[in-house]
């Protein structure tokens, strides 16, 4: 390209940037006169349903070259402007800023709205029910692991509701202070060194193991320790100022982790006709018992995304099924399945409806 075609060019992207800064101030002015509603009638800043109808229909309009999940990044960060602008919102992670937890919440409500960490999940539970943050992200399961039961104990006691979901392709990195200096510790989470292990057979054979609670807390630790290197994401390596040693190290390539966002009842998300329901019950171990509890969704036609059994630890023989359904709890083929639920169980909680989470929200 000539370079006054190149000058034309950046001319042309300069006046679209400037229709774009006032067309996004335009936005933002109504963003605030729904808030102003929002706040009069006592609604919740962020809406999920909303939140996806919004994503839904910016990617039903792109005609490319930019792909949907680039136009939705950009839009998340819009909107998340909007919440600040409408109110400060608050939001409760668990794990430190760098954990792959605080990753999943910042890529949810982007980078308008302030975070705190939580030590242990069930601290994050106690922040939102004592009105201490607005939403609580945790992590519920890992496909490689399954699972995160510390989520699902808190899930059995809490008067909050799961009114969002999103999934995070996890990615590990070894990283270092000093890339050329020889590798004698790996410090990481118990569980990223499952994660990693054959990787880690072939290619690091002689360095000790070194757990620590989590990938924050080892970068951290490796950031001045010559010798130490540490297994997590890439923005704790950027948090710390360490090498990327070697990229990807997972043993899966698919290894993805599911996180939810908790919140009081009045939060809950509305029925998008895309949505999944968690719901948790108990029944005695005996012949057909799961089979018959069951059986109303199969013959509603209500597809099950996982199940996940364990003791309910409080009368021998009794167990705790967790179950997502595709579909909301106030669908009508849904509340007939939960009648019928109701009479083979003694005990049935809904822990929420809220849109289905599509793809990973960093690819």
């Amino acid at each position: 390209m000539s370079q006054p075609d190149l000058t034309q060019c950046r001319e042309r992207i300069d006046a679209i940037d400037d229709q774009l800064v006032e067309l996004l101030n335009q936005r933002a002015a109504i963003a605030l006169e729904v808030g102003q509603a929002k706040a009069s009638d006592g609604g919740a800043v962020f809406v999920p349903h909303r939140e996806q109808e919004v994503l839904t229909r910016v990617a039903a309009r792109n005609a490319g070259p930019l792909p949907d999940a680039c136009l939705q990044a950009i839009w998340r960060e819009i909107m998340s402007g909007s919440l600040a602008l409408e109110r400060p919102l608050r939001i409760c992670h668990f794990a430190e800023p760098g954990s792959f937890t605080h990753l999943a919440a910042r890529r949810k409500f982007g980078h308008g709205v302030s975070y705190q960490g939580a030590a242990t999940i069930a601290e994050v539970f106690a922040e939102v029910e004592r009105g201490n943050a607005d939403y609580g992200v945790v992590p519920i399961e890992n496909s490689t692991d399954g699972g995160i039961s510390d989520t699902s104990d808190r899930l059995l006691n809490t008067p909050l509701q799961i009114v969002s979901e999103m999934t995070l392709r996890i990615r590990h990195h070894l990283m270092a202070a000093d890339p050329d200096d020889p590798i004698q510790r790996i410090y990481s989470k118990h569980t990223v060194f499952g994660q990693c292990q054959r990787w880690l057979a072939g290619h690091m054979p002689g360095a000790e193991l070194i757990e620590v609670g989590s990938t924050t807390k080892a970068a951290q630790r490796v950031a001045q320790e010559p010798g130490g290197a540490a297994i997590g994401n890439r923005e704790a390596a950027e948090e710390f100022g360490l090498h990327i040693i070697a990229e990807d190290i997972e043993d899966n390539p698919t290894n993805t982790t599911r996180f939810v966002v908790l919140a009081e009842r009045a939060k809950a998300a509305q029925p998008t006709g895309h949505d999944k329901t968690s719901l948790m019950f108990a029944i005695q171990d005996r012949p057909g018992a799961l089979y018959q509890a069951l059986l109303p969704f199969h013959e509603a036609g209500i597809s099950l995304s996982r199940i996940e059994s364990r003791p309910s630890r409080r009368q021998p023989w009794e167990y705790l099924f967790f179950i997502d359904i595709l579909a909301h709890h106030h669908d009508a083929p849904v509340k007939a399945a939960l009648e019928q639920l109701a009479t083979m169980t003694s005990t049935l909680q809904v822990l929420g409806s809220y849109p289905q989470a599509t793809t990973p929200l960093n690819g």
